[in-house]
């Protein structure tokens, strides 16, 4: 099978030896050729450029942004996309059932190579771009924005860095006097009170540490989006959607300050101002509005052959 070993060298569990080992056991059955990306959006040129070219499948080997961007190159081909995790965090690797260590990934990998365990997904979008896991609005991408300020500290300190992000968010550096958006839905209904937002493609939303945090345990490749928006920030509040999200997650919905709406194909979400929003943990800047949809059957997906 002729493979694209698309790397992304600064990313947090990639090093040297790691690339090493697992190109030359991805080459031991297969035709690989090694690509490292070298700036922002790197990954999606390559990408194209490989499904342009006959190339069967991508392999990623780094962090969340890396693959989406790579996904976003895939979309509408035949070209398949496999993960190895090579982030902090690695949400859609753990997602779909690989471990976190990109070593032992490696193998699960192989084997569902060779028992051609291969399926077409369907993507979330915003403004016509996709992503993988999931897509926030308001606080949570003001979180990343100031995650990505300290990008050289992820390498070393990932999660603790992403729990400090969130305090000072919270306290110093997101205005949670007013709303800042409203989601309109085409059914008429319209949250106008929203700050923050979450659109889930999969679940978990995320992980702390190895715990994932389950926000809507509905969704999943084989639905619709599921968009679960706060309409207050209040401390309180946040708590308890951090303890829901440790648990099983089915509480936060019940909320009275919680918006919660399944197998969503499509909505707007209009600004009261401008917003920051990001997908797949890759901060995009702040806009007005978005447009929102779910694209079903558009990426083949390398699984482990136990999904």
């Amino acid at each position: 099978m002729k493979l694209l070993l698309v790397v992304n060298a600064t990313a947090s569990s990639v090093t040297a030896r790691s690339r090493v080992v697992i190109q030359k056991a991805l080459s031991a059955d297969h035709d690989v050729t090694l690509a490292e990306t070298s700036r922002r959006g790197h990954a999606s040129r390559l990408a194209q450029g490989a499904a342009a070219s006959g190339t069967e499948v991508v392999v990623v080997l780094g962090g969340d942004g890396t693959l989406n961007e790579a996904a976003n190159g895939l979309v509408g081909t035949d070209c398949a996309l496999a993960v190895l995790p090579g982030g902090s965090t690695n949400v859609f690797a753990r997602t779909i059932g690989l471990p976190n260590d990109p070593m032992e990934s490696v193998g699960i990998l192989l084997e569902a190579l060779d028992q051609g365990s291969i399926t077409r997904i369907g993507l979330g979008s915003v403004n016509g771009r996709y992503f993988l896991f999931h897509a926030g609005l308001g606080f949570d991408a003001a979180v990343v924005a100031q995650v990505e300020k300290r990008s050289t500290l992820k390498r070393y300190a990932g999660h603790p860095l992403f729990a400090y992000a969130t305090l000072t968010t919270w306290l110093r550096h997101y205005d949670r006097r007013r709303p800042r958006f409203a989601v309109e839905f085409p059914d008429g209904s319209k949250v106008d009170d929203g700050y923050f937002t979450i659109v889930l493609n999969t679940d978990p939303y995320t992980y702390l540490g190895n715990r994932p945090l389950h926000v809507a345990p509905e969704a999943g490749f084989g639905h619709p989006l599921v968009v679960v928006t706060l309409r207050t920030l209040r401390f309180r509040t946040l708590v308890g959607m951090v303890a829901s999200t440790l648990g099983s997650g089915t509480r936060i919905g019940r909320h009275p300050m919680v918006d919660e709406r399944l197998d969503v194909t499509c909505c707007r979400v209009a600004g009261h101002g401008p917003f920051p929003y990001q997908l797949d943990g890759d901060y995009l800047g702040e806009v007005s509005d978005l447009e929102i949809a779910y694209e079903p059957d558009v990426l083949s997906l390398v699984l482990p052959c136990d999904r």
